[in-house]
């Protein structure tokens, strides 16, 4: 019986000492080298249109001003998040994503490096930043310091988003999982159906995170440029 219903997203299967369940952050990577590939499936060109479909809408939003290939960092980070949270749709497989050790590891240094950046090379337009246009000159001082405290969590409501997210549909694939073993034969297919579409809309959420995560990284980058 399970003790914690949490349990489920903590990594604590271990073998000589190490964690078996973060081996599935590394699973995505058997799929995705080109070279494993004699000639270039459907997938492959699937995969390639998407990858350039992302490549023109961060280069959209980082502007004129972007460091050359600076869209690959976001484009990969697309790409490996989504990577993640597939495995973890099927069962027994641990979801990376769902903890917050690997999203606040992509999180914080993104954050980080933006913040030294733009301090370092854009420093008077880091302060402008601090207070929007328009603002009459009472608020000021409580717009600098809104603004100041909504910059510092960033790192934190980029990663527990992911997280969340991505916790709260596996938990409840879970409960539903466990409850069937006490209900009748006759609501058991009723059971079956709602976890079917809960699994579909998983599957909508593994996509629309990796992506909300990718263009919130990239509008956080543009405003240090």
């Amino acid at each position: 019986m399970m003790m914690n219903l949490f349990s489920t997203f903590d990594p604590s299967t271990t073998l000589l000492n190490l964690s078996l369940n973060w081996l599935s952050t590394i699973l995505p990577l058997i799929f995705i080298p080109l070279s494993y590939w004699i000639l270039p499936s459907r997938f492959n060109f699937i995969w390639k249109n998407i990858l350039f479909t992302l490549h023109k809408e961060f280069k959209l939003l980082l502007g004129p001003n972007q460091l050359l290939g600076s869209t690959l960092i976001f484009v990969s980070l697309f790409s490996l998040i989504l990577w993640v949270n597939f495995p973890g749709l099927f069962p027994f497989i641990f979801t990376s994503s769902s903890h917050l050790t690997f999203t606040l590891t992509f999180a914080l240094p993104l954050w980080l490096s933006f913040m030294i950046y733009g301090w370092i090379n854009n420093t008077q337009h880091m302060f402008a930043h601090l207070v929007p246009s328009n603002t009459p000159p009472v608020l000021m001082p409580f717009m600098v310091c809104i603004e100041t405290i909504s910059n510092i969590i960033r790192p934190g409501t980029l990663a527990v988003r992911l997280t969340a997210n991505m916790m709260a549909g596996h938990l409840l694939l879970t409960l539903l999982g466990n409850s069937a073993q006490s209900i009748s034969v006759n609501l058991l297919s009723l059971l079956l159906m709602i976890q079917i579409l809960l699994l579909i809309l998983e599957t909508a959420v593994a996509i629309i995170q990796s992506y909300v995560f990718s263009i919130l990284s990239t509008l956080y980058s543009s405003e240090v440029i």
